[in-house]
């Protein structure tokens, strides 16, 4: 038997390949499918099935052409309606794979057709458990997603029963192996590690510590953030069916001069700039929004791009396909093109650039007492600017930021230093700000986590909503 975990860090994403005798099934697939492909060929083996614990709102799944390429069958477990052929498993219905076999745990809760899968050995005794968004080191996933008619806290008591009847019966030494790791927002604070035991979970996540539903319930409700807007539509798409990766990419990898990218801009296309956020800031295409594949690219993309409006890249170079690739993970069919050769051309070509002023956490210091008109812009989550903040500083959640109006109250007469936590967001919230017509604003380097030591730079707390 052979199992191997595929994690993908800036989705924070967990596939699996699993083959015994020459026999694979593959669960929770990613979009771009060549890992698995060469995964069977190195194990001369053939995929026979494509397990999905749920419909997934964070990215999209590689289930339709990894069929397509292998000729696998996609289960689901009970009640999945999809809109291509699909195979509907039963509760506790087993699937062989070679000597091993995987049964199916029906664990509504996260949404209701999410199932979790029992990986037997070749004796048949339970070794580990793929349990999707059901259960996840240290948490469980929220029951706020994709839940059709049914509220959260209905969706949360299903949930309370499945981790009790189905995932709390099995075997302390039975590896659990998530959907997803830590920074994932499928859940509200997922421990450091991608895999576990039942044990373990049953001894320290607070979700299997509970034993009444009512308090449960509460606990799984409570502070959950807002999800990332491109949840529903990614859900919808694992539902209903999309393009095969191979026509995104042709229509994508289409190299423009400056002249044809200047005038997709033009005709309404939103500039993308994949490059390190230090690099956009140095220069950059008037009018683009900054997405460092450095930092967790696909989220921010699914979060703040736009789904109905063409894009056009500005990449590092040799990196244009891996860009196209990463945007489809979570729903992008809509690139048109990319700059070719990147910033560097258009700059060459003498085009008009814009930069961003980044400033040490000292400027900001000495600049607060003698600038009525400074405004400290914190682009961080709202939990974060609760638990430690500059004093006066304004909060607007970088997610937030996808809404134009949100940033109305921002008057050309203000001079805004924008931070994050790092520095990755903060280039991003600039960009925005830039797009809007807001120019006077300055990055600060290192953000908060550079700010905070700084003397002059006093730091507070919201205690109301950390409490």
């Amino acid at each position: 038997m052979f199992v191997k975990q595929l994690y993908t860090n800036c989705l924070s994403e967990a596939a699996y390949f699993i083959e015994s005798e020459g026999v694979a099934a593959v669960i929770d697939p990613l979009r771009d499918i060549d890992v698995y492909l060469d995964l069977a060929n190195e194990r001369k083996a053939t995929i026979k099935y494509i397990f999905e614990t749920h419909f997934h709102a964070d990215f999209v799944s590689g289930h339709l052409d990894l069929a397509a390429a292998t000729g696998a069958e996609i289960v689901y477990g009970p009640d999945a309606i999809t809109n291509f052929e699909t195979y509907i498993a039963k509760d506790n219905e087993t699937f062989s794979i070679g000597a091993v076999s995987l049964q199916v745990l029906h664990t509504p809760g996260h949404t209701l057709e999410s199932s979790c899968y029992l990986l037997k050995d070749e004796k048949q005794q339970p070794y580990a458990v793929f349990t999707g968004d059901t259960l996840f080191v240290g948490d469980v996933g929220r029951p706020d997603l994709f839940s059709g008619d049914l509220t959260k806290e209905e969706l949360a008591a299903f949930l309370f029963d499945s981790l009790n009847n189905k995932i709390k019966t099995l075997p302390d030494n039975v590896i659990v192996y998530p959907a997803h790791g830590p920074g994932s927002a499928c859940g509200k604070n997922l421990g450091p590690n991608t895999f576990s035991t039942i044990g373990d979970e049953k001894a320290t996540n607070y979700a299997l510590l509970a034993t009444d539903k009512a308090q449960f319930v509460n606990e799984v409700t409570s502070g959950l953030s807002t999800p990332p807007s491109y949840f529903p539509i990614n859900a919808k798409i694992n539902k209903e069916g999309y393009d095969a990766l191979s026509a995104v990419l042709e229509k994508a990898m289409r190299p423009l001069s400056p002249a044809d990218f200047k005038a997709k801009a033009k005709e309404g296309a939103v500039i993308v700039d994949t490059r390190k956020a230090v690099e956009f800031g140095e220069g950059f295409v008037p009018g683009s929004i900054s997405i460092g594949l450095e930092g967790r690219f696909a989220e921010w993309a699914g979060s703040l791009l736009p789904f109905d409006q063409d894009i056009i890249l500005v990449t590092p170079l040799g990196q244009e396909e891996e860009t196209v690739i990463r945007l489809a993970r979570v729903g992008f069919d809509n690139v048109v093109g990319y700059l070719d050769g990147s910033y560097d051309a258009w700059a060459k070509a003498g085009e008009a650039i814009d930069l961003i002023i980044t400033v040490e956490p000292d400027e900001l210091a000495m600049d607060i007492p003698h600038d009525p008109n400074l405004v400290i812009l914190d682009v961080r989550k709202t939990i974060e600017f609760a638990d430690g903040h500059i004093k006066n500083a304004l909060n607007l959640p970088l997610n937030e930021m996808v809404d134009p109006g949100k940033m109305s109250d921002m008057e050309e007469h203000y001079n805004i230093y924008v931070h994050c936590q790092g520095g990755y967001r903060s280039i991003i919230a600039c960009s925005l700000l830039k797009r809007e017509g807001i120019h006077s604003l300055r990055n600060v380097d290192g953000g908060f986590a550079k700010m905070k030591d700084q003397k002059g730079l006093q730091v507070v707390q919201e205690k109301t909503v950390l409490n």
